[in-house]
């Protein structure tokens, strides 16, 4: 059973995760660097428990990050997607790429896919990201989909110890600036 769409971009896949997702979803959550700027590494029982959590918001609210699939090859190379857990401070376009695909494009392009999807499916208005003071990779990603740094926030426990920069834009200025994009093609 399908729980969501399936989107393509040139070279990705993104569905709604699937059984046959979760080991590459363990790797990922073991893999250290991975996950240093997303809540630290997972031991595998409390991936199992991380992964069937997004399943479960599918169900529940209708949307959750995608499984990225690579179409070359088929691989699951990370999750993408929108975001909105209980006490989250806004409706978040998230991105998290194997370290393997790092400096592919991968995070841009999937984000770019979902961000849309986010707008013209589920009506957002705003779309945020939620990211590290220390995570330079993941504001380069967000200032290429034409986010900028709207305020401090923090997440919800058990992640509020730290402050976190919320980056983001409106839906007029998403739709503006993919029109510009397309004018210049």
């Amino acid at each position: 059973m399908q729980l969501g769409p399936t989107l393509e971009t040139h070279r990705l896949i993104l569905r709604p995760p699937q059984a046959e997702d979760f080991e590459a979803w363990a790797a990922f959550k073991a893999d250290e660097e991975t996950c240093r700027h997303i809540g630290g590494v997972e031991p595998r029982p409390v991936a199992w428990r991380s992964f069937a959590a997004m399943i479960g918001v599918w169900h529940l609210k209708g949307f959750a990050m995608f499984s990225v699939i690579e179409k070359a090859t088929g691989a699951w190379v990370g999750r993408v997607g929108p975001w909105q857990p209980e006490g989250w401070p806004g409706t978040e376009v998230g991105w998290s790429i194997v370290r393997d695909r790092w400096g592919r494009g991968y995070g841009p392009e999937a984000a770019r896919a979902a961000i849309d999807w986010a707008f013209e499916a589920l009506g957002w208005d705003e779309v945020i990201h939620t990211i590290d003071p220390e995570n330079t990779s993941s504001k380069a990603v967000a200032a290429k989909l034409g986010s900028t740094l709207l305020r401090m926030g923090r997440l919800p426990a058990p992640f509020d110890t730290k402050d976190v920069e919320v980056w983001g834009q409106s839906r007029g200025q998403w739709f503006a600036r993919r029109e510009r994009e397309e004018a210049t093609r």
